[in-house]
């Protein structure tokens, strides 16, 4: 039991790692608005800085989101002890949302801003820029929804 609480903190570390590290590339070897194509016209890394949330919400507000992340960082830990002995895809969820929240605090924290640069284009949409700590909190919202929807349904066959 021990050896899979460890498993969501190291998913948590990974993402945590993996995050900084971009992160850390792009700070140094990209000036602010500098754009490179990877699949023109689709993906391009574009080093931008964020003082906000998602989308440029709520810009230059670091103490609201250092107090949010406190808060749902200490959740996230409760709620693996708890919750994720039971089920193992939740543990994963939660240690994918817990690095990708741990992620963009050391910015906040460290940086004083975000680091993004992942830049897509849907269409002719141009997508907000985000960092692999977006995606993880994305991708493990979205799983956590999905898990939610499917135990409700095994519920109410029950």
């Amino acid at each position: 039991m021990e050896e899979q609480m460890l498993l969501y903190y190291l998913i948590a570390l990974l993402v945590i790692i993996f995050d900084q590290i971009t992160k850390w590339i792009v700070d140094t070897s990209m000036v602010i608005g500098e754009r490179i194509s990877i699949l023109d016209g689709l993906l391009y890394f574009t080093s931008h800085r964020n003082q906000g949330a998602a989308f440029g919400i709520l810009q230059g507000q670091m103490w609201f989101f250092y107090i949010i992340t406190v808060l749902v960082v200490g959740f996230l830990v409760y709620y693996i002890q708890k919750e994720a002995k039971t089920s193992r895809f939740l543990g994963i969820i939660l240690g994918v949302i817990l690095g990708g929240a741990i992620g963009n605090f050391i910015d906040r924290v460290f940086r004083g801003e975000v680091v993004d640069f992942i830049d897509v284009y849907i269409f002719t949409y141009d997508f907000a820029i985000f960092n692999v700590a977006d995606m993880a909190l994305v991708i493990g919202v979205g799983l956590l929804i999905i898990k939610m929807i499917l135990d409700e349904r095994k519920l109410k066959e029950k």
